[in-house]
């Protein structure tokens, strides 16, 4: 496992949930709590009689709202108010985006595309990227796949549409005094790069020129008007050879000049049409002005339309298209297009550009609508534009109706509200631009997902049908939830049973088939579902409902815990919260509710009847009291020992006391992306940035936006700036997790290591402390100051900063002293509520058994993490006797002095080994690491040399290549694509080496080790034919 010396510097990985330890029981005579229980469902029946049950649709329990005989469920005299949830009421999304039966296949094929693509065609492919890359966990490879599209974006109207998708990704009109058409600084989302044409990709991550042109823009305005104006006097001393008649107005012109604007103009005036033969022409009848003529004549010399009135140009333009004047017409599209800043601009030019058909004025219009997505939608005529058939026709002809228009704009309707005419209207136009394959599986799917909220069932089942017969198989459960609906349950389960027996078993499958059988089929197929993929929510709400029915609280709540403790969702936390209440614990249903609303501000409980918000109310004043004060010594604990849901109930607590407390929301987002939960964070980091009460304080949260959304030059560029305005612990902390954020060389490490101190010299509290002390030792650790590093881990320790037991742990390993480091992860282990990764961690310093056994709780607690799939793996080949031979190996470097030459080849043999059987580094692990640096070439010409053919010597391999199938089958992730297929490739089973290796390039193509393992299999299949 390697590490990265920032790893817990933001968490930006998962660590772990709320894994909750302790057994609940569940006590009916409510003893101890019974009036506080009585007071509080008092409240809520108070509530449901306020207000009557609403028809909207639940958010999480897509039926219709329970009766009152339902809801009015009695435990032992206390009367819940919304009842207990019921297993009845309980149904799996569909999910709207592709979800491919074979996901390393789909993956494979699209970076096979990629490759084979003319460039100038990449874009597209990317674009699909981006629709398989939608449906992972990970957000940041959509983004990195949608920049990569944008960056190989080729005519006008795709950068615009990915430029802006970029920008809505960052939620920038959420941002207090932005301009939507601020420039980021670079070509890739510049408003003004974006609207010139032409294949650049170098460029787009080049400062743009748009501070440039604006310093230079008056002094470029006034040299052309002088050349005008010198244009316009040689005009009045040669009064030219003919004249335009405008009523009893001439308009003095060069005939040759102006029939150089167009073939029409050259044919009328040269041609045998009698004006050839006149000096006078009347064009009193043509429909243009004196004004507009006389620009046209001016153009015919100077080429330029930028002294003109807008007016004059928009006249202009209609004559370019008259006649046919395609220089003249381009002239007027480019410099109208660069007059649209605003709303209000696009609005009046829009129909101009549209009825002109001009390229580039409709462009800058459609660009300011995308930039100011989601707000722009409210307008009538925007929504008339994109959503009715003629907008779309119109704005076809203009050359700006494509798929990749209406899937953005379709992706934010469903955000926004799926069951809305104006999101079924997107995708009917989205349907009408998908060509075949992927685009219209897309298309067609997300159409059924929609009708199926909108409870059109038959309507969804016709969506989902074409769905299915364009390709994409996930399609059927639309299929079989359409008919399930409409009460065809027997048909809705032969379509699931058939979908198992035709093709390997997935997850949502066992899932879906659920829902239309009982009784104990149906718990062995939930049962299925979570052994194929756990990440899958409903199988674990559905067994702790169906507990709860037959009144097995605590072990309902367990079941629960199990998916919260490595996927937080709302849904999930509100079946705990509703546990908690029925069980009387009604600070920690509390607790879940304000985390449910740091996740969803406007959440709707219990059937979508009461918000959450009203919900805090009630259950605030039976739990204890808390003053801003204890906040945060409560804050302070639950941030130690690693509980980081609780951590947010404290925050959103103290946003209800100071909800203008930049400092409390950055903290909300640090916790949100410990979670996972990344839109919510981002949303957070906005906020913090809207309620900045100084530039220098604005600047730091606008650079953690940047460097999250993948723009981590412009993130260092903002710390440096806030630096430059005042020193500040979160300035210097930005700007060394950014520069740290890539391989570092002795002097980067050394300028990281200023920069935390620099931090630390600043005021900041003891939580901020911890963590810089914890990145410090980190740094130290890696430049192989391991005094320096146990130092700052005591420090941060000593502060209550819990994760620096594993860099204290790391310190004592690289020391020999395993015993010591052992300890000290126990230690973390005993104190997180979080620990799956440090169970993880401690297994480096055990024993191969007690590994085992750690490393599969660390499965179990969070089976999203793939290291103890990769150890089980290499495990199962039979590596015992190669790591007695590593650590005398290891030994004989230290101890003895060996040519450099034969060093080289047995670190590499050390460091290939380490590299995929880490818990069993040898004893001298400090050296290995010093020399990882050093040998990286040599780790790379050995890996399939040395390792392979020791590790298969017990010829496990299916049992090793089963093991890492098991997580890949729900998580694709590069390192076990890049085992696996380096395992096919040692059993000469080339095309599934290719197969897996393109997979993994296409979740990272600059992977240098899996590339030379895939063409090395190339070659070995281009040798077998």
């Amino acid at each position: 496992m390697q590490h990265n010396i920032f790893t817990t510097m933001r968490s930006l990985k998962i660590m772990d949930g709320c894994k909750g330890t302790q057994v609940y029981a569940y006590n009916p005579s409510g003893t101890g709590g019974g009036e506080i229980g009585d007071k509080v469902l008092q409240q809520l029946h108070d509530h449901i009689k306020s207000q009557a049950l609403r028809s909207k649709s639940f958010r999480n329990f897509h039926t219709h709202n329970p009766t009152p005989s339902d809801v009015a469920v009695m435990a032992e005299g206390s009367l819940l108010p919304y009842g207990l949830p019921m297993t009845e009421l309980l149904e799996p999304k569909v999910e709207p985006t592709l979800k491919p039966v074979d996901f390393v296949e789909t993956l494979a094929s699209v970076y096979r595309k990629i490759e084979d693509f003319p460039q100038f065609d990449r874009s597209e492919v990317f674009v699909e990227q981006c629709a398989v890359f939608r449906g992972l966990l990970d957000q940041k490879m959509f983004r990195r796949s949608l920049r990569t599209a944008r960056q190989h974006a080729v005519d006008v109207h795709t950068k615009v549409v990915l430029a802006s998708w970029l920008r809505y990704e960052r939620r920038e009109d959420e941002l207090i005094g932005s301009s939507s058409m601020d420039c980021s600084g670079r070509n890739l989302e510049c408003p003004r790069a974006t609207l010139v044409p032409g294949y650049d990709p170098e460029s787009v991550y080049d400062p743009c020129s748009c501070a440039c042109s604006r310093d230079n823009s008056d002094e470029d305005e006034d040299m052309a008007m002088m050349a005008v104006d010198e244009e316009c006097s040689t005009s009045e001393e040669d009064d030219g050879d003919m004249s335009f008649c405008i009523g009893d107005k001439e308009i003095r012109c060069s005939r040759f000049n102006m029939a150089s604007l167009s073939r029409p103009f050259k044919t009328m005036l040269y041609g045998g049409f009698i004006e050839s033969r006149r000096e006078k022409i009347n064009f009193s009848q043509i429909g243009v002005s004196v004004e507009a003529m006389r620009a046209a004549e001016v153009f015919s010399r100077t080429k330029r339309v930028s002294q003109f009135q807008p007016n004059i140009v928009l006249e202009l333009l209609s004559l370019a298209n008259r006649f046919c004047c395609e220089e003249m017409k381009c002239a007027c599209d480019a410099y109208l297009a660069s007059l649209v800043c605003d709303m209000e601009d696009a609005l009046l030019f829009i129909e101009y550009g549209l009825e002109e058909t001009a390229y580039l004025l409709v462009a800058a219009c459609l660009q300011v609508f995308l930039r100011e997505l989601p707000g722009s939608m409210q307008c009538p005529r925007v929504i008339k534009m994109f959503c009715s058939p003629d907008g779309r026709d119109r704005l076809a002809v203009a050359g700006h109706a494509s798929f990749v228009l209406y899937y953005l704009l379709s992706q934010i309707a469903m955000e926004e509200e799926m069951r809305s005419n104006t999101t079924v209207m997107l995708l009917e136009r989205l349907v009408e631009c998908a060509a075949d394959g992927w685009q219209k599986q897309l298309a067609f799917h997300q159409l059924g997902v929609v009708m199926l909220e909108r409870k059109e069932y038959k309507d969804a089942q016709h969506w989902f049908e074409a769905a299915v017969e364009a390709g994409h198989v996930y399609s059927s459960v639309g299929v079989a939830r359409a008919k399930y609906k409409r009460g065809h349950t027997y048909s809705a389960y032969k379509l699931m049973n058939s979908l198992i027996s035709d093709y390997k078993p997935v997850g949502w499958m066992y899932q879906e088939r659920s829902l239309y059988c009982v009784g104990k089929e149906k718990m062995m197929d939930l049962i299925s579902a979570t052994e194929l993929d756990p990440t899958l929510s409903f199988p674990y709400k559905y067994r702790a409902v169906s507990m709860l029915e037959e009144n097995k609280i605590g072990p309902a709540i367990a079941e629960i815990n199990k998916i919260i403790g490595f996927k937080v969702s709302p849904d999930c936390l509100e079946l705990r919260a509703w546990f908690l209440i029925a069980m009387e614990d009604y600070e920690g249903a509390l607790r879940d509710v304000r985390a449910i609303l740091t996740l969803d501000s406007n959440y709707m409980m219990f059937y979508g009847n009461m918000h959450g918000e009203h919900l805090v109310e009630l259950l605030s004043p039976v739990v204890q009291q808390w003053s801003q004060a204890d906040c945060w010594m409560q804050l302070y604990d639950r941030w130690s020992c690693v509980d980081d849901i609780g951590s947010l109930a404290v925050v959103h607590q103290m946003l209800e006391n100071d909800p203008g407390k930049s400092l409390l929301r950055f903290r909300q987002s640090l916790l949100l992306l410990r979670l996972n939960c990344q839109k919510a964070a981002m949303r957070s980091l906005r906020l913090a940035r809207n309620h900045s009460t100084s530039d220098h304080e604005r600047l730091v949260y606008e650079g953690w936006i940047l460097y999250d959304t993948g723009h981590r030059e412009e993130a260092l560029a903002k710390a440096e700036e806030s630096i430059a305005i005042q020193r500040s612990f979160e300035a210097y902390f930005l700007k060394a997790y950014a520069l740290a954020d890539s391989s570092l060389d002795a002097e980067s490490s050394k300028y990281v290591i200023h920069l935390l101190e620099e931090a630390l010299r600043c005021p900041s509290d003891g939580l901020r402390k911890g963590q810089a002390l914890n990145n410090l030792g980190s740094v130290y650790v890696d430049c192989d100051k391991l005094d320096l590093a146990a130092d700052c881990y005591m420090n941060a320790l000593n502060i209550k900063h819990t994760r620096a037991h594993q860099g204290l742990a790391r310190v004592y390993h690289l020391k020999n002293h395993r015993k010591a480091a052992y300890d000290e992860m126990t230690k973390l282990i005993e104190k997180a509520r979080s620990n799956a990764s440090a169970y993880e961690k401690r297994s480096e310093y055990c024993d191969r058994d007690m590994a085992k056994s750690d490393l599969s709780m660390a499965t179990q607690l969070d089976p999203l993490r793939t290291y103890p799939y990769r150890y089980r793996a290499a495990g199962r080949e039979g590596t015992a006797p190669v790591i007695v031979i590593l650590f005398r190996v290891s030994n004989i470097v230290v101890t003895k002095s060996i040519p450099l030459g034969k060093a080289v080849a047995l670190y590499a043999f050390v460091l290939l080994i380490w590299s995929c059987v880490e818990p069993l580094k040898p004893v001298s692990a400090m050296c290995v690491e010093l020399s990882m640096r050093r040998m990286r070439k040599a780790y790379q010409v050995l890996t399939y040399k040395l390792f392979l053919p020791v590790l298969m010597d017990d010829h496990k391999e299916a049992e090793a290549i089963t093991e890492l199938t098991r997580a890949i089958d729900f998580k694709p992730d590069l390192q076990l694509l890049h085992l696996r297929a380096a395992f096919h490739d040692s059993m000469s089973d080339y095309v599934s080496t290719v197969r897996d290796c393109e997979a993994a390039l296409c979740l990272d193509p600059g992977h240098a080790e899996t590339l030379e393992l895939c063409n090395k299999a190339r070659e070995q299949l281009k040798e077998q034919k």
